[in-house]
């Protein structure tokens, strides 16, 4: 199997040893993005923001490939409180257009934001 790495700078970097995504089989995988503003590393108050931080850091790795978040079949969704589901939701669904991608939402520990984010794209037919 062939695979390619996909590192930018338009997007947060890395902590560990990961790619911020991987081309392979006709899909674009992304690794989990936060709410980090990839130049000055701010994270937004709110649960809504903070999503659309993220699907914004998400968008700049698929950019790297000409998708959007439309070309998304799966997210998977990790929040600091299940409780915030409803704002999050709600900006979620600004960036996305019928047929939604499929998603599972969790409540997860993380660390000091509330919001994480990845997904799986589907590359165009060659």
């Amino acid at each position: 199997m062939a695979k390619q790495g996909i590192q930018i700078t338009n997007a947060p970097q890395p902590a560990g040893a990961y790619s911020q995504g991987i081309v392979a089989n006709g899909f674009l995988y992304t690794a989990g993005f936060g709410p980090q503003d990839p130049a000055t590393g701010e994270v937004p108050e709110g649960a809504a923001a903070q999503t659309r931080q993220v699907l914004k850091n998400i968008s700049a790795v698929l950019a790297e490939h000409g998708l959007t978040l439309d070309d998304c079949v799966k997210t998977t969704v990790h929040l600091q409180d299940l409780a915030d589901f409803a704002e999050f939701n709600a900006a979620y669904s600004e960036s996305f257009t019928q047929p939604y991608p499929v998603r599972t939402t969790v409540g997860s520990q993380l660390a000091n934001i509330l919001v994480e984010i990845d997904v799986v794209a589907a590359l165009p037919a060659a």
